[in-house]
C-alpha cells in the first residue's frame, strides 16, 4: 500500500471481500484480535456463511485448540461450544456446515444447527442416537440441496424419505456402504430430480445401480468409484448413456483375493464396511 496509509483504514466492504475467503481458524484467532476496524469487519454475517469444520483440528493438543483457548482464556476448546459460536456469528446466514470426520459432534450439536442450510456433511461415524435422529432433523433443513453422508447410516432410508418430503430443491446426495435392493428403490422413489449422486467405496451391484438409473432420469453426475459387485459392461453403459458424466474407474466385481462378493456374502458378514 501507498506510503502513510494503513490496513486499518481500509473501507469495511473490502474488509468483508477479503474475509470471506479466510478460513474459520483465521476468523477466530487471527482476525478479530488486529484491531478494533478488522473486528468490526469480521463480525459481518457474510463472512460465516461457509462453515467448514473438517479443515480444523479440535485435538486437546493441536496448534489449533491451543491457540483458541489461550485467545478466548479458556482451559480447553469444546467443539459444542465452537459449533454455537460461529453459528452465531453468522446470524443465520450460515449455508455450508461441514462437520469433522470424526464423531465429536452428537445428537445435540445436530439439533442445535436450524439455520437455513444448503450444503451439509455428516460426521463418518455418529452414535446410534445420533444417528436415529437425522430423519428427524432433516426436517429443519427445507432448503438443503446437497447431503454428504461418509458412511450410510442405519436410518438411510428414513434419511432418503425425510429428503424427498421436505427438501424441494435437493440435487446431490454422496454415501458410501452397502447400497442394497431397498436403498437403491429408496434414492429412486425419493428423489427423481437427483442431480448428483456419488456412491463411491460402496457395495452395490449392476441391479441396484440399473434401479437408480431408471428412478433418477434427471441425473447429471453418477461417481461410483472403487466399488465392489458390479463392472461397468456394455448394458450398464448403455443404461447409463444419459448421464453427462458416469465415473465408475477401479470398480469390480471380485475382491482382491478373487472371490465375487455378491449380497448374500455383504449379509453374512464375509465383507465389513
Amino acid at each position: 500500500m501507498e506510503e502513510g496509509r494503513r490496513w486499518e483504514d481500509m473501507q469495511v466492504d473490502c474488509l468483508v471481500n477479503i474475509f470471506r475467503r479466510l478460513g474459520l481458524d483465521d476468523l477466530t484467532v487471527s482476525v478479530l484480535f488486529v484491531c478494533t476496524c478488522w473486528w468490526r469487519a469480521s463480525l459481518d454475517p457474510t463472512c460465516w456463511r461457509a462453515l467448514n469444520l473438517r479443515s480444523l483440528d479440535f485435538r486437546t493438543w493441536s496448534q489449533f485448540s491451543r491457540s483458541f483457548a489461550s485467545r478466548y482464556h479458556l482451559k480447553i476448546l469444546s467443539f459444542s461450544a465452537f459449533l454455537r459460536l460461529v453459528i452465531h456469528r453468522s446470524h443465520g446466514s450460515a449455508s455450508e456446515l461441514i462437520f469433522p470426520l470424526s464423531s465429536v459432534a452428537s445428537v445435540h450439536d445436530l439439533a442445535y444447527v436450524s439455520i437455513k442450510l444448503k450444503t451439509l456433511a455428516l460426521p463418518d461415524k455418529l452414535m446410534l442416537e445420533d444417528d436415529l435422529r437425522i430423519p428427524e432433523l432433516i426436517g429443519r433443513w427445507k432448503d438443503l440441496e446437497q447431503l454428504e453422508l461418509e458412511t450410510k447410516p442405519t436410518s438411510f432410508l428414513e434419511t432418503v424419505a425425510a429428503i424427498g418430503h421436505n427438501c424441494t430443491r435437493f440435487a446431490r446426495l454422496k454415501v458410501r456402504g452397502l447400497i442394497g435392493k431397498e436403498d437403491a428403490s429408496a434414492i429412486a422413489m425419493c428423489l427423481p430430480e437427483l442431480k448428483q449422486l456419488e456412491l463411491s467405496g460402496s457395495y452395490l451391484t449392476k441391479d441396484e445401480l440399473a434401479v437408480i438409473v431408471s428412478g433418477c432420469r434427471k441425473l447429471e453426475r453418477l461417481t461410483a468409484k472403487d466399488c465392489l459387485g458390479f463392472q461397468a459392461d456394455e448394458e450398464l453403459l448403455r443404461l447409463a448413456s444419459g448421464i453427462h458424466s458416469f465415473e465408475h474407474e477401479g470398480s469390480k466385481l471380485l475382491d482382491d483375493n478373487g472371490y465375487e462378493t455378491d449380497e448374500s456374502e455383504q449379509q453374512s458378514g464375509f465383507v465389513f464396511w
